[in-house]
């Protein structure tokens, strides 16, 4: 049995973040040879593999796995996996969802990782609906591997604050994309349908934990008004195997910070 560290992050444009110190005076080199993920899943990368550098494609000790949206500087998503996986795909199967660069499917010989990067239905009706069918295409998705007997972990930026204990103002956002009934009531699905969110399993009743803070509120993220948008959910057969789950919310470079999962397997 080995442990496997699992980093999520949302990066808000990667050749932005690249040009940034993220962490004590690191930049994202020195982040990773310290950090040492065993998979890195990052989204929003919002860019194509031939604007990015050697070294960034190469990243010493990793194999990289890109999806680009088809519009240029938009969504995308990377795994960076010290551990070369069987098979890996860009493809839910519907054309419409799978062309904005959302999500990869990296398959290993005992699990499966998905990184997404879920729509935001903030813009107008058309992007909600967007949105919520891309939900249930993806559970659909993940339900029909764990019927071929597949273990599932999946992570990214899924778009969503669960409950009122997963954001600063509840109240005030229940009409607002990202904290709405029906996609809250999306992830009490995912939960019902056998899968679990890691950060919650460990801490259940901890406040004012975040992963997002807005930029365009002045001083959220010092005074730590957020919300929790980024998760790790392992399938109900991976529980006993989790060890740790955290939010590194000192590391900057983005509106989001990275999200951990520590998992035996």
């Amino acid at each position: 049995m080995k442990e496997y560290k699992l980093i999520s992050w949302n990066v808000n444009g990667i050749r932005a973040m690249l040009n940034k110190k993220i962490f004590q005076e690191k930049d994202f080199s020195k982040w990773m040879k310290a950090e040492s993920p065993d998979v890195l899943c990052l989204q929003e990368t919002k860019a194509q593999p031939e604007q990015l550098s050697e070294e960034i494609l190469n990243l010493e000790g990793y194999h990289s796995f890109w999806n680009s949206a088809e519009t240029k500087g938009y969504s995308g998503v990377v795994i960076f996996t010290k551990e070369k996986p069987i098979e890996v795909s860009t493809q839910l199967g519907k054309d419409h969802l799978d062309s904005e660069g959302r999500h990869i499917i990296a398959e290993y010989s005992k699990f499966v990782i998905i990184n997404s990067y879920f729509p935001n239905g903030k813009k107008d009706d058309e992007r909600l609906r967007y949105k919520m069918e891309y939900y249930e295409v993806f559970l659909n998705f993940i339900n029909k591997l764990r019927e071929k007997g597949k273990s599932i972990i999946f992570c990214g930026d899924v778009n969503t604050a669960h409950k009122p204990i997963d954001l600063t103002h509840p109240k005030a956002n229940e009409t607002i994309s990202g904290f709405l009934p029906i996609e809250r009531e999306w992830l009490d699905k995912v939960i019902e349908q056998g899968y679990i969110d890691s950060f919650r399993y460990f801490y259940p009743d901890v406040p004012e934990k975040y992963t997002w803070w807005s930029v365009r509120s002045i001083g959220a993220r010092e005074k730590n008004v957020g919300w929790r948008l980024d998760y790790f959910f392992v399938s109900k057969d991976l529980v006993k195997n989790l060890s740790q789950a955290y939010i590194l919310n000192d590391v900057y470079g983005s509106d989001h910070c990275p999200v951990g999962l520590r998992i035996n397997i």
